[in-house]
C-alpha cells in the first residue's frame, strides 16, 4: 500500500537507510535515547527504510534496541553473522545509473532492477532473510503502524508494505535492505524486490500528515536534506561519518557504531525533549 497522507497521527518516526553500520548506529541511538526517557518505539507511526526497516521492526514490536549492541550469532554458541561481501562491479554499475542526470527516477529504478536481477542467488537470499530474522527476532507484524518500502526489481515501481499486506515481516525487512551488489533481490509473492531507499531515500513522504516527525538519517552527509519545516533531523556526528564511510564489515565495527549512536543520544535527547513525548513509566 502507499500512504496517501490522510492519516491523522501524532508522532511519526522515520528511520533512514545506512547499511550495516548505519543499522548499528541507529540501534545505539535508540537505546541511548531510551535511557534518557525518550522511547522512539512509542511513535504512532514508524517508517523504516533499509537499515531503518531493521531497527524500525525492533522498535515497533516493543523490543529493547540494546540487544543489537552486538551481532547475533548464526546459531546458539556460533560465531557472529558473516559480513556482507559487496560486488564492486555491480555496485559501480548501479551508482553509475543512479548518478546519471539524464535518467528520470522511474527509468533509473528500472535499470537498477535489471542489474539486480542478474544477481539472483537463492542461497544468498535465504541467508539474508535468516540474518534479518535473527536481527529483528519478531515473527509477526506489530500492532503499532509500521511502513516498510521497497522497489519492484522488474518494473521499478515502489511498494510500501504494512501489517495488512500479507508479507512476512522478515522478508519485507530483507527486501527493503537488499541493495544491489550487496545482496540479491528478494522474492515476495512471485516478484523480486530491492532496497526501499531506491524509492525515495529516507521516504519522508510516508509520514505526511503527522503532527510531529523525527527523522533519524545515518547517511545525511551523502544527500541533501529534504526541504521541510515539519521534521526534526538527527544525523551522525563527524566521527561516526568517518566510520560509516569506511564501510568496515567486522563485528568490532558494528559494536563501535552502536556505541557511537548510544553516546550521541545524550546531545540528541536535549534537542528532542521539545519534539518527543517522554516514555511511559515502566515502574
Amino acid at each position: 500500500m502507499e500512504n496517501d497522507g490522510r492519516h491523522d497521527i501524532g508522532q511519526a518516526l522515520v528511520l533512514g537507510p545506512g547499511g550495516r553500520l548505519g543499522t548499528a548506529w541507529t540501534a545505539g541511538l535508540a537505546a541511548g535515547l531510551r535511557g534518557f526517557g525518550l522511547d522512539l518505539g512509542e511513535a504512532d507511526l514508524i517508517v523504516g527504510t533499509s537499515a531503518g526497516a531493521i531497527v524500525g521492526a525492533v522498535l515497533a514490536t516493543g523490543q529493547d534496541p540494546s540487544r543489537l549492541a552486538t551481532l547475533p550469532a548464526r546459531r546458539p554458541g556460533g560465531a557472529p553473522a558473516a559480513p556482507h561481501r559487496p560486488d564492486p562491479a555491480v555496485m559501480g554499475a548501479v551508482f553509475a545509473v543512479l548518478g546519471d542526470p539524464a535518467l528520470d527516477p522511474a527509468e533509473a529504478r528500472r535499470r537498477v532492477g535489471r542489474i539486480a536481477l542478474e544477481t539472483v542467488d537463492a542461497v544468498a537470499e535465504d541467508r539474508a532473510v535468516a540474518q534479518r530474522a535473527a536481527l529483528i527476532t519478531a515473527e509477526g507484524w506489530p500492532r503499532r503502524p509500521l511502513l516498510i518500502p521497497a522497489v519492484d526489481a522488474e518494473t521499478g515501481e515502489p511498494i510500501v508494505w504494512d501489517a495488512a499486506s500479507g508479507v512476512a515481516l522478515a522478508r519485507a525487512v530483507t527486501a527493503s535492505s537488499a541493495f544491489p551488489g550487496i545482496e540479491p533481490p528478494v522474492a515476495v509473492d512471485g516478484r523480486r524486490y530491492l532496497d526501499g531507499a531506491l524509492r525515495d531515500g529516507i521516504n519522508l513522504d510516508l509520514a505526511a500528515g503527522a503532527r510531529s516527525v523525527l527523522v533519524v538519517d545515518p547517511l545525511a552527509h551523502r544527500h541533501p536534506r529534504p526541504v521541510t519545516d515539519d521534521a526534526h533531523f538527527v544525523a551522525p556526528d563527524p566521527a561516526m561519518v568517518r566510520l560509516l564511510d569506511s564501510e568496515r564489515g567486522d563485528p568490532e565495527a558494528w559494536a563501535e557504531a552502536y556505541r557511537a549512536g548510544e553516546t550521541q543520544a545524550g546531545a540528541a535527547a536535549e534537542e528532542l525533549r521539545a519534539h518527543w513525548r517522554p516514555a511511559p513509566d515502566r515502574g
